[in-house]
């Protein structure tokens, strides 16, 4: 069964899945280098759909495959952690996932005013771009370096209805987690991840204090900022236009909309996101 950790692009999810190899996949809860996120890989991807047929060429195709990928990864009746950025809805008559190959998920959500800033520094977008970028119902992404290669596509959909599907949802037990909760009382917030894991999977073991704190500090920004840039990270991409890695670890908890948006802007973003910002508590 599949334990989601799911998120809108630039929303947490990193340091989330950082956390949580710390804690279950080390001997000390210490997080060393960034070879500990690969076990909680992406779904989807293209390797998980290798051994099916389907059009690379077209945008989507891959959709049709979901359940069926899934089914082969569960077979052989482990739990597993997936992060994914797809929205929890359908594509025609495909649903993302259901209640026979999901167990439970974490769904961490960010003040989209945030969002936005990070969006533009990742793919080197304008702030129009960026908020384009979130309003679009349509909206997916793949890796743009494959060329006529959309084996790796993930339907986003909007910011707003990426959030809304995964915390409404009726199909399994979702933990919904404030990214700026979790930067203002981290501990707490991962103990609560911890035990709603812990309760999903029926697993018996106690809390374990010092493994979660270990993790805690070994994965902190500025860690986690050290380790790109001494042994380089992963999840950060090329650029399109220059011949560089885009950092993925840019401001962090820094990263304040206020001092980064100017005024016109702000009054246009608090508008488009009013609804959003009031249901979620962020005015």
């Amino acid at each position: 069964m599949i334990f989601w950790i799911a998120s809108y692009p630039k929303s947490g999810n990193t340091w989330i899945r950082s956390l949580l190899s710390s804690y279950y996949y080390t001997n000390d809860g210490v997080f060393t280098n960034d070879s500990l996120l690969k076990n909680i890989g992406q779904f989807p991807e293209k390797k998980h759909f290798k051994t099916f047929d389907y059009n690379m060429t077209v945008p989507g195709d891959t959709a049709k495959l979901w359940i069926q990928a899934q089914e082969l990864l569960n077979k052989d009746k482990k739990i597993r952690f997936f992060k994914t950025h797809n929205f929890l809805g359908k594509i025609g008559n495909t649903q993302f996932t259901d209640e026979k190959n999901s167990l439970a998920a974490i769904y961490i959500i960010r003040d989209p005013r945030n969002v936005i800033t990070s969006l533009k520094n990742h793919f080197e977008m304008s702030y129009e771009e960026s908020l384009e970028f979130m309003v679009n119902e349509r909206k997916y992404t793949y890796d743009y370096f494959k060329k006529n290669d959309f084996s790796d596509f993930q339907f986003l959909s909007s910011w707003e209805k990426n959030y809304q599907t995964w915390i409404n949802n009726k199909i399994f037990p979702t933990l919904v987690i404030k990214y700026e909760n979790l930067i203002k009382q981290t501990y707490e917030e991962f103990k609560k991840i911890i035990k709603f894991i812990d309760n999903q999977i029926n697993k018996d073991n106690d809390f374990d204090k010092k493994r979660a704190l270990n993790a805690l500090s070994s994965t902190s920004f500025s860690n986690l900022k050290k380790i790109e840039n001494t042994k380089g990270f992963s999840e950060s991409i090329d650029s399109k236009s220059k011949n560089l890695r885009i950092p993925f670890f840019h401001l962090g908890p820094e990263n304040n909309w206020k001092n980064k948006l100017d005024n016109n802007f702000k009054i246009k973003v608090n508008e488009v996101f009013k609804k959003n910002l009031e249901e979620l508590h962020y005015l």
